[in-house]
């Protein structure tokens, strides 16, 4: 199957439909939640501070560019949204952790109607919370070194800084994403990575949904149970089948 960005976005629109399924809705409500009070909480943060993050962005501009601060304005506006936003996900990604993973289980249960060897409840879900926020901390591990290359070119060529931010938060959503059901099947992240980076285009796609989400106000609040619910749709039909049955963590 050809990788292809508008399939990987379909698969998120997918997710908004899946979270309305009645099935599905308690182990929604936590994420949503979750999601809801860290967004609203940092939201407050930003509308006080997003002004002085703007003049401080613009005051890196020489003054031999003054003729363009009308271009590098939005620029830069686009840009701390793109940096805010993402987060601000990773903030409430951390928390939701093993909801996520719990949601995770029971949409591919819905998908498949076989049963998934993960939580199974939400009590589970909770005692498992130091193996995932394990989990987490490698994909910012991961995360780090690209952000300091991406860091380092934005230096160099500033006008491209919120396209070469919004890929990189892109990819990071659907790693991100794609991470919980494949953690549900104890399949090892750098596995999972590899199996992302196959359908890349399509991965991107996804991610790109995801992220555009987060930016988007009432959307962002609910973006995080519809991207689990996604990427396990993604999972099940694209992802699994590219990873081999004995790779399992040790």
């Amino acid at each position: 199957m050809n990788s292809n960005p508008s399939r990987g976005f379909n698969y998120l629109i997918r997710g908004f439909k899946l979270i309305t399924q009645p099935s599905l809705r308690l182990f929604v409500i936590i994420p949503l939640t979750i999601n809801l009070l860290i967004f609203a909480l940092l939201i407050g943060v930003t509308l006080n501070q997003f002004s002085g993050w703007i003049d401080a962005a613009m005051a890196w501009v020489p003054s031999w560019l003054d003729f363009i601060r009308w271009i590098l304005w939005p620029i830069a506006v686009v840009l701390i949204l793109t940096v805010v936003m993402y987060s601000f996900s990773v903030i409430a990604n951390f928390i939701a952790s093993p909801f996520n993973g719990l949601l995770a289980e029971k949409t591919e249960e819905l998908l498949t109607g076989q049963e998934v060897p993960g939580f199974e409840t939400i009590g589970k879900a909770l005692l498992s919370f130091p193996k995932s926020m394990g989990r987490e901390v490698v994909k910012l591990v991961y995360y780090l070194p690209l952000a300091l290359l991406v860091l380092i070119i934005s230096f160099i060529v500033s006008p491209i800084a919120p396209v070469l931010w919004f890929m990189l938060g892109a990819w990071m959503m659907a790693i991100q994403y794609c991470d919980y059901p494949a953690d549900n099947h104890q399949r090892s992240f750098k596995l999972m990575k590899k199996a992302v980076q196959v359908q890349r285009l399509t991965s991107s796609g996804f991610g790109a949904g995801v992220m555009l989400g987060t930016m988007i106000p009432i959307i962002n609040f609910i973006i995080m149970p519809a991207a689990v619910c996604g990427a396990t749709a993604y999972w099940v039909d694209e992802l699994q089948g590219r990873l081999p049955t004995n790779d399992l963590l040790e």
